[in-house]
């Protein structure tokens, strides 16, 4: 697995890329990183505020050079936000500098998984379900495109998801 000095979890928010990525990196004694907590502790803020003060362009412009920095550590586990993709050179780094595994989950899943969860700006609307489906309608075919392996996260535990992504890795041919 010399490609996976770097391994990137790419999804919606709720698929599981924080959880599923500290148990990933533990199994495989790799560093963690989740790029949405690098950015409140750089910043000193949290995501929420950060999107009141500077707009979610104004955010993007942060994930993309803190992406661009931790796209280029070694023996990292990576999550990164589940808008990462938006942003072209987000994609290209990630694709081209490790292994990018797109956790994939349904609406409905996501939605649970997110429920009591004010932490994501995004979905502070009357409509979740709604919303839910119109970020997939835009970001599905970028975690398609970006992601080298897809790991559907229903209904599986965190450990059998990890065993899928090392299985999955080690069949994996760049």
């Amino acid at each position: 697995m010399n490609q996976a000095q770097r391994i990137i979890l790419i999804g919606p928010m709720g698929a599981g890329k924080t959880t599923i990525g500290r148990q990933l990196a533990k199994t495989l004694s790799m560093d963690f990183v989740d790029s949405d907590h690098e950015i409140e502790s750089r910043t000193g803020a949290n995501i929420p505020l950060i999107f009141d003060l500077e707009g979610e362009e104004g955010f993007r412009q942060r994930e993309m050079d803190v992406i661009d920095e931790l796209s280029q550590r070694k023996q990292l586990v990576l999550a990164t936000g589940g808008g990462v993709v938006l942003k072209p050179e987000n994609r290209q780094h990630l694709h081209d500098r490790g292994i990018v595994i797109y956790l994939q989950a349904e609406i409905e899943q996501l939605l649970n998984r997110t429920r009591h969860d004010r932490n994501r700006p995004l979905l502070q609307t009357e409509n979740p379900h709604k919303k839910f489906e119109e970020l997939m309608a835009v970001r599905e075919p970028l975690y398609l495109e970006t992601a080298h392996i897809t790991i559907n996260t229903e209904q599986q535990s965190i450990n059998h998801t990890v065993n899928r992504i090392i299985s999955a890795l080690e069949n994996f041919q760049h």
